[in-house]
């Protein structure tokens, strides 16, 4: 029986530590910031959201191996609130953020992508770690809830997309709600 309990308080102690590591403890600040000015190379998709890092993962693997192009940060901007819209009709922009794209490479990647600029505009900004695939999970359990709840509590409007960029060198993910 001792040896049992001593598992099961390891295990414990080793969810703990993971959760911990993932960003479980970490409290959720926002500030208004003026943002945008990225370009985006990207596919829109209608359909669950779970479905949208495939999207991405191809598309950063085609623009690398097809196209020459190397990506740093990904990105999705989610129009609908899963919430209150059905799995099968959300709609989202996933793909890529070019960095510094010059006009040959846009004219270049033009015929076979979407490209667009982000515009620049005042956005709720938080910021989540990055640590791996779960990151993106554990951020979506814990920044949500605190977007939720700041905009109800400072009466901001619902409306409007939340963008969130992978920052992988910079080791966090962005969000950003539109205001």
């Amino acid at each position: 029986m001792k040896i049992v309990l001593i598992i099961i308080a390891v295990c414990a102690l080793v969810l703990m530590a993971i959760y911990a590591w993932l960003g479980g403890f970490k409290k959720i600040r926002f500030s208004v910031e003026e943002a945008g000015g990225e370009v985006l190379i990207y596919e829109s998709h209608i359909g669950d959201y779970k479905n949208v890092g495939k999207v991405i993962d191809k598309m950063y693997y085609a623009l690398l191996n097809e196209e020459k192009v190397e990506c740093f940060r990904g990105f999705g901007i989610y129009y609908d609130n899963p919430q209150k819209v059905e799995k099968e009709k959300l709609r989202a922009d996933v793909g890529n953020i070019l960095e510094n794209p010059t006009p040959q490479l846009l004219e270049q990647l033009t015929p076979g992508y979407n490209i667009r600029t982000l515009d620049k505009q005042q956005y709720l900004v938080a910021e989540f770690p990055y640590k791996n695939q779960m990151s993106i999970f554990m951020g979506i359990m814990k920044v949500y809830p605190a977007l939720n709840r700041y905009i109800r509590e400072n009466n901001l409007d619902e409306d409007g997309f939340v963008m969130e960029i992978y920052d992988v060198p910079g080791k966090k993910i962005i969000y950003r709600k539109q205001l």
